[in-house]
């Protein structure tokens, strides 16, 4: 079975996407952080651990984009990462209170999440 034609460019998508938000928010996230008039975690690390953890999945994407039936953990360790910062974010949106910026990425990370299951389930097994 061949792997539908979307897989490939949409997890190119999904590289590109988390990989310059993760290196976007590992060197500017203080000014970022400024320009929103949020405050800042007492120490950079805390942003800084997040944002390279953002961008390594961003290269784990583009790793699916090249052989995704060699790459199918990867999409399922996608799947994890966007159920859990969609789960916190919208969780604390709904239930509390949330800087609001947080919000659009976390429906965004919703909807990858659908198109990752959707992909992981027409992705053959490699053999």
């Amino acid at each position: 079975m061949e792997t539908k034609r979307w897989v490939k460019p949409f997890f190119q998508l999904a590289a590109l996407y988390d990989f310059i938000l993760g290196v976007l928010f590992l060197f500017a996230f203080k000014q970022i952080y400024t320009f929103l008039k949020l405050t800042p975690p007492n120490h950079d690390g805390y942003v800084q651990f997040g944002a390279l953890l953002v961008a390594t999945f961003g290269i784990g994407f583009w790793f699916v984009s090249q052989a995704p039936e060699r790459n199918r953990d990867i999409i399922k360790l996608g799947i994890l990462l966007k159920l859990s910062y969609s789960t916190v974010v919208l969780g604390h949106w709904f239930f509390g209170s949330i800087p609001w910026v947080w919000v659009p990425f976390a429906w965004l990370d919703l909807v990858f999440l659908v198109l990752f299951i959707a992909a992981l389930r027409i992705i053959p097994v490699a053999r």
